[in-house]
């Protein structure tokens, strides 16, 4: 990479869970991991694909989906730089059950094979550790959406994600707190397995009470407090 795309781009050592690695293993690791740059909208990876390498997101914004037997897109998650995906190849997935896709801007990327990474792990008891939690972590968000799917009505998931997305990747304004994002209204409606239209009114209800201002790329949540 160029001195101005390392200015912005971490490299894969500086990865919060790598910072357990001795010098040795940090060197190895960079040996091992390729740096990628995918285009917009473009695929990572497919269902049936091998899951012979999983990921390390360094800039933009993927999104982890499934498409039912209608052709619905129901997304699971959202990955955020520094985050892992793809991981599943780690616990004995041998082809992909899900897809992995950017969204309204390129993305990058480290991708490293997952024999490489075991391997670490296999020296690393640390780096184990961290990798099993984060599987961990990943396994009770997936059971806390299943949950709100059976106990919740459509708008407050639809709230709940604004709040949870602003409490990860929000920045605060005075007493406000901003939102930046790449979704578009059918994409939240397919992470919170509601239609595009009852996020818009949602949304909308939600504006006009002076609660949120939003507009393409952009919420501001007016006060955290009183959004519920």
């Amino acid at each position: 990479m160029s001195a101005a795309t390392t200015s912005t781009i971490p490299a894969i050592t500086e990865f919060p869970i790598f910072k357990c690695l001795k010098e040795d293993e940090l060197r190895r690791l960079e040996d091992m991991a390729e740096y990628k740059v995918k285009s917009k909208f473009s695929y990572i990876y497919l269902p049936d694909e091998s899951s012979m390498h999983v990921f390390f997101l360094a800039k933009g914004t993927v999104k982890i989906g499934t498409h039912s037997e209608d052709g619905k897109e129901v997304i699971k998650s959202l990955i955020h730089p520094t985050a892992m995906f793809g991981e599943l190849g780690v616990i004995g997935e041998n082809r992909r059950q899900d897809f992995a896709q950017a969204l309204r801007e390129e993305v990058h990327i480290y991708a490293l094979k997952v024999e490489d990474l075991k391997r670490l792990m296999r020296t690393n008891f640390q780096l184990c550790d961290k990798i099993m939690a984060l599987l961990g972590n990943r396994l009770m968000n997936a059971e806390s959406k299943l949950e709100s799917l059976i106990f919740k009505d459509a708008r407050t998931r639809i709230i709940e994600f604004i709040k949870e997305s602003v409490s990860k990747s929000g920045r605060r304004i005075g007493y406000e707190m901003l939102l930046k994002h790449s979704l578009t209204h059918q994409d939240i409606a397919n992470i919170t397995c509601t239609s595009r239209q009852t996020v818009t009114l949602v949304l909308n209800e939600l504006k006009k009470s002076d609660l949120i201002y939003f507009n393409r790329g952009k919420i501001l949540i007016r006060d955290m407090a009183k959004l519920a």
